[in-house]
């Protein structure tokens, strides 16, 4: 059973501001999103919680450059994007 992911407003303008800078990454991108959805425990996807002002988020990585923040709802099986970018910049 795959999960949904949910795509916030200002999430698909951060993204779409990145990917425009980091083009190179998009297939990268492109895998994460599908191994997210049909298995967000994946082991290279790397989830983990977040801590301090982003607790209650978990993030995933693209690679070891570039992360997205995320908030996962287990129940619902949804998972709603909330932020993307290198590993300073989401953290």
């Amino acid at each position: 059973m795959p999960y949904w992911l949910i795509y916030t407003d200002g999430y698909l303008r951060r993204a779409r501001k990145f990917l425009k800078k980091q083009p190179q990454i998009i297939r990268q991108y492109e895998k994460t999103l599908e191994l997210l959805e049909l298995n967000p425990y994946h082991p290279s996807l790397r989830l983990h919680s977040l801590q301090g002002q982003l607790s209650g988020l978990s993030s995933v990585s693209i690679n070891k450059s570039y992360r997205i923040a995320l908030e996962l709802v287990i129940q619902d099986r949804d998972i709603i994007l909330v932020d993307i970018g290198s590993h300073d910049h989401v953290y």
